[in-house]
Order: C-alpha cells, then sequence, then structure tokens
C-alpha cells in the first residue's frame, strides 16, 4: 500500500510533463501544419493540383505569407497561415 502513493505521483507526473507542450499552446493556435520546407513543398504541390484559379491565388498569398512568416521565424504567424492555406484548399 505504502508504495502505491508514490507510484501514482510517479505516474501523474510523467503524464504531466509529457503534456506540458500541448498545454503551453497559446489558445487559437493551431498545430496542423508547422513551417518546414517539407510541409511548404506539400501545401504548393496541393495548390498546384487546384482547379479553380480564384481559390488557387487566395491559396497562393497564404502560402507566401507564410513563407515570409517561416523566414522571419515567427513559427506561430507561419502555422497560422499555413493552417489558413490549407484549410482554403479543402
Amino acid at each position: 500500500m505504502k508504495m502505491t502513493l508514490p507510484l501514482a505521483c510517479a505516474a501523474l507526473a510523467a503524464a504531466l510533463l509529457a503534456a506540458a507542450p500541448a498545454l503551453s499552446q497559446a489558445p487559437g493556435v493551431t498545430t496542423g501544419m508547422n513551417c518546414s520546407e517539407a510541409n511548404m513543398k506539400t501545401a504548393n504541390d496541393s495548390m498546384m493540383k487546384m482547379t479553380d484559379a480564384t481559390k488557387k491565388a487566395a491559396v497562393m498569398k497564404e502560402i507566401d505569407m507564410a513563407k515570409g512568416m517561416m523566414a522571419k521565424k515567427d513559427e506561430k504567424g507561419c502555422a497560422m497561415q499555413m493552417d489558413k492555406a490549407m484549410g482554403m484548399m479543402k
């Protein structure tokens, strides 16, 4: 019985440490797409397959803004623009 409490505390601590990165995200910030060259290429390839020229131009604008933010090391801003672009492609 005496071993149960320390094990339970250790399990709770491990669970909280594992959840810390997710809990530290700012409210309203989605992290569906991170800003990497690979994800930029994936988004660009998906955009190139679009047939609606108006939507394609809007998505291109969002991707370009995301690339600019990525160059400025603005990860949150870049992720928001990438999520917006990917949402527009649906």
